[in-house]
């Protein structure tokens, strides 16, 4: 006659036990990754969804916290986005989007939306746009007080769809176009051979295909006859890491190029091979180079491969990294602190150039625009001078 090892009983609380024990080893696992104050979050979602009785959305009321949580950070780079904001952020890093392909300022103490620059053989250019209009309305809205926040969001729809705007030209003369919305590709590098023989460079990000547009267009300009190059970052956000290497890899001889060192402290170099493009180079830059255009420039003068021309840069030392959620959105997170090649920090520092040159707030507008002469741009001349 056979006896049973365990008793009904006996299993039972011996499954309990593991449970309990797996459920405690979970919360400790959650306890230290997210904290008390993580854990409060997520009571406090429970407790919306379990007792609130009020009409509410609760993606609405989650994008808001979120919002709030990575403000609260600090950190000017850090930052998140919604479902519909991570679509734009995508497609902002490939340099592509749906749109009309206008780039738009908000001058302070006016209405309406101020074209800064309008992309070549976009939707907006074909439609008559031109830098220095002004949209004033987009279809009924009038894009006034609280409704100016909108412009952009009025403005933004499916390819194939047309919007209608109201503008008012640099003259004062107010004129009605209709654009037909669609795919914009834009070109992140623009170059063109001067009277003078200078190669200029224009780097608008270093975003997707920022380094093999910048390789092309410095062989193209050698081919052309160029006795010098001039790259212009002004106003140059920055963009991914891979680009900037690329590019600086290409240029300069071999060595260390980029140093990264993330929380846990651990460290990444980066450094370029022995071919290089040797001629005299310049570097243009103002107070809203940033990120890897700020160390774009900053390589170029550590290796003394070319002089830094413009006014001091902003001071950007912190990488980040895209997280998708589950929600659609997104986080933008600060994970990395980076340094030149030879180990110098630019945060709250910035880059100090070789020559201090300034532009007047005209010229700084037409830069902006992408109108500025050469031969009226200061900055410019003084780096043709420097290389």
């Amino acid at each position: 006659m056979k006896t049973k090892r365990f008793s009904g009983w006996s299993l039972l609380v011996t499954a309990l036990l593991s449970l309990l024990l797996t459920l405690a080893l979970a919360f400790g696992a959650l306890w230290a990754l997210i904290g008390p104050e993580g854990l409060s979050m997520a009571e406090a979602m429970v407790l919306i969804n379990a007792r609130f009785v009020g009409d509410h959305d609760i993606g609405k009321a989650a994008d808001a916290a979120m919002d709030g949580l990575i403000t609260g950070l600090g950190d000017r780079w850090s930052y998140y986005v919604d479902a519909k904001g991570y679509e734009n952020l995508k497609n902002s890093k490939d340099n592509a989007y749906v749109g009309i392909g206008v780039t738009v300022s908000y001058p302070e103490g006016e209405e309406g939306l101020y074209v800064e620059a309008v992309a070549e053989n976009g939707p907006a250019a074909a439609a008559g746009l031109r830098p220095g209009d002004t949209i004033l309305a987009v279809g009924e809205v009038r894009l006034a007080g609280e409704d100016r926040s909108r412009g952009t969001e009025l403005i933004q729809g499916e390819a194939g769809t047309q919007v209608e705007l109201l503008l008012r030209g640099g003259g004062g003369e107010e004129r009605t176009v209709s654009v037909t919305r669609g795919r914009v590709e834009e070109h992140p590098v623009s170059y063109a051979l001067l009277a003078d023989g200078t190669g200029l460079i224009t780097i608008q990000n270093f975003n997707s295909r920022c380094a093999d547009e910048a390789i092309a267009a410095v062989d193209a300009l050698r081919e052309q006859g160029a006795e010098r190059l001039v790259f212009d970052v002004r106003n140059n956000g920055g963009g991914f890491l891979d680009e900037l290497t690329r590019l600086l890899d290409y240029l300069l001889p071999e060595g260390p190029i980029f140093r990264s060192q993330t929380k846990a402290g651990r460290e990444t170099v980066v450094s370029s091979d022995a071919g290089c493009v040797e001629m005299p180079m310049a570097v243009l830059v103002n107070e809203n180079t940033y990120s890897a255009a700020e160390l774009f420039a900053a390589e170029l003068q550590e290796w003394d491969w070319g002089e830094v021309v413009g006014v001091q840069t902003f001071g950007k030392g912190f990488s980040q990294q895209t997280f998708p959620l589950l929600n659609g959105g997104a986080v933008n997170l600060s994970t990395a602190k980076y340094f030149t090649g030879q180990g110098n920090c630019l945060i709250g520092v910035g880059l100090t150039p070789d020559r201090v040159v300034e532009l007047d707030e005209e010229q700084a507008a037409k830069l902006r625009a992408r109108i500025l002469d050469p031969a009226e741009d200061p900055q410019l001349q003084a780096a043709i001078a420097a290389a």
